[in-house]
């Protein structure tokens, strides 16, 4: 089963890259199955350093929930409506169906064929002679479904509706009994008995079986040949030919075209719910009309969950949607421990202190001894510069200095030169929309039962938003409603200064105390603020905190 490796939502370039490298170093060591995977869309700096690393983009999967086109059974065994009774019985049989898909010429599904609506085909008419005669299908499909050969074809492939009768009686009798029926409909069915092929050939039957292994003499085939009739040879007794050719019977009639069938994307816990009442055997999974695979009830009881590992993060309401139905079986994380964290089982959680989750993972590769491919190495960097500001963040670490260091000696560029050209690109502010920009690198957190946000940007210098301060507020508040948070805030830092401002939706309780200046309503100036996880996390903590306790 393939592990997706994922970073946070609103991925920054740290989730991104942490998640490719890391997925990267899984495949080289213990899960060659590993793939990088990220909820949401890169942002311009995270495009531009996969550029520059000459790495693909990590595939955008937004929900993990298994659904049905994961788990449904892909070898599918179905059949036309052309198809006769013999043929399909024996195909349900062998692979031991209840039930079977039926497909027209193009390949889109019409129906359902159960076991029991297709008995009925050799059944029908019960005692009642006349319809218990009646057989729908070709003589092709009779020849074939005997084994038998053409000693005389006429029309072998037409569809008719054909009355068979047994020659097991006197001649008188016999063509007594063929005048009961319309002639071009009859199917004689006899042994090497001349009595009754003769008058059967004379009234121009339909055509005639010769059953044991004979065949005509040259006289009565010259005869059929005169009279249009087809003489079919069957190797086997009467009564077991005649009991084949009631099994070569067309299944169109009895195809069950009210049937329920479910889209390939539907999660499985909706499908769960959907047929939970229904009596259908199996359950057609479609893309469109086209199908795709099959499931049963019992397909649901116990589906597949998908394997995770988390990098960059540790808490569920940052985590990939449906990552609650998944399988978490690592984590390797820098940030505090968020404690919405549940496994089914003992895991692996690796969490430090150091400015980078990239810098966690270069160190596996260093510790392993596994020199990584420029490009990764180039990605690491990436995400050790972005999170640490190039090493100016107070978050910085020595071992975040090290680990930079020994990447550079992989890296093909210069790292001084790609973290001035990394900083120069992508002013969120220049080119987003203010919804986007409030949600490009946006984390949930919940302190004391209030549930907030906080979004980061790094700029240039703070010239762009006093310029668009305003819109940014409206778009900060609709981001609030949106998620029912108590608030969200928005911290823009300028990485020239060090510095950051701090626009707030609105201000909870206990936010008097925050101790920095206030530039207008719900704005503050945080001087040497550029961590939100060391510096603004822990400091809305406190104020939270402070805010519930007793006076």
């Amino acid at each position: 089963m393939t592990v997706h490796v994922f970073g946070h939502r609103n991925p920054d370039t740290d989730a991104i890259c942490s998640a490719l490298a890391y997925a990267d170093y899984l495949r080289r060591t213990t899960r060659p199955d590993a793939v990088a995977a990220c909820c949401g869309a890169p942002n311009e700096r995270t495009e531009f350093a996969l550029r520059q690393a000459k790495l693909a983009l990590p595939r955008i999967i937004m929900d993990v929930r298994p659904e049905l086109d994961d788990i449904c059974n892909r070898e599918v065994i179905f059949a036309r409506p052309t198809d006769v009774f013999y043929d399909v019985y024996k195909l349900m049989n062998a692979h031991g169906l209840r039930s079977i898909p039926i497909l027209d010429e193009d390949d889109s599904l019409i129906g359902l064929a159960t076991l029991l609506e297709l008995l009925e085909l050799v059944f029908k008419g019960g005692v009642d002679g006349g319809q218990s005669r009646g057989v729908r299908s070709t003589l092709r499909s009779i020849v074939s479904v005997l084994g038998g050969n053409f000693q005389h074809a006429v029309n072998p492939d037409e569809t008719e509706d054909l009355i068979v009768t047994v020659g097991a009686m006197s001649a008188g009798g016999f063509t007594d009994r063929l005048s009961q029926y319309p002639v071009e409909r009859l199917l004689v069915v006899s042994g090497d008995r001349p009595t009754i092929q003769l008058p059967a050939l004379e009234l121009g039957v339909r055509a005639l079986v010769v059953t044991g292994g004979f065949e005509l003499s040259s006289g009565l085939i010259e005869l059929a040949r005169n009279r249009g009739v087809a003489v079919i040879t069957s190797d086997l007794d009467t009564a077991t030919t005649t009991m084949r050719i009631k099994a070569a019977q067309i299944i169109a009639d009895v195809i069950d075209r009210d049937f329920e069938s479910l889209p390939a994307k539907m999660p499985v816990t909706t499908a769960k719910q959907q047929i939970f009442r229904s009596a259908q055997p199996v359950f057609p999974v479609i893309e469109g009309k086209k199908l795709v695979g099959v499931l049963s009830k019992s397909d649901l009881v116990t589906p597949p969950r998908p394997q995770l590992v988390l990098v960059d993060h540790n808490e569920m309401g940052q985590a990939v949607e449906g990552a609650e139905e998944a399988d978490i079986i690592e984590v390797l994380d820098h940030h505090r421990l968020g404690g919405s964290l549940k496994s089914t089982g003992p895991i692996k959680f690796t969490m430090d202190p150091v400015g980078s989750t990239c810098t966690l993972v270069a160190r596996l590769f260093r510790q392993s001894g596994i020199a990584p491919e420029p490009g990764i190495a180039l990605c690491m960097a990436s995400g050790i510069i972005s999170d640490t500001l190039y090493l100016r963040s107070p978050t910085t670490t020595d071992v975040d200095r090290d680990i930079l260091e020994w990447l550079q000696e992989f890296c093909s560029v210069s790292l001084e030169q790609f973290a001035t050209d990394f900083f120069q690109v992508g002013s969120a502010l220049r080119s987003c929309t203010p919804e986007k920009v409030v949600r490009e690198d946006c984390k949930q957190f919940e302190e004391g039962g209030k549930r907030f946000s906080i979004s980061q940007i790094e700029e240039i210098g703070f010239d762009l938003f006093w310029q668009r301060q305003n819109e940014l507020a409206k778009a900060l508040n609709g981001l609030a409603v949106e998620h029912n948070l108590e608030f969200s805030a928005l911290l823009v830092t300028d990485i020239s200064s060090n510095g950051s401002l701090l626009l707030m939706s609105r201000e909870p309780d206990g936010w008097d105390e925050i101790n920095y200046p206030q530039l207008e309503e719900n704005l503050y100036k945080l001087d040497n603020v550029v961590s939100r996880k060391k510096q603004l996390l822990p400091l809305i903590s406190s104020l939270l905190e402070s805010a519930t306790m007793p006076s």
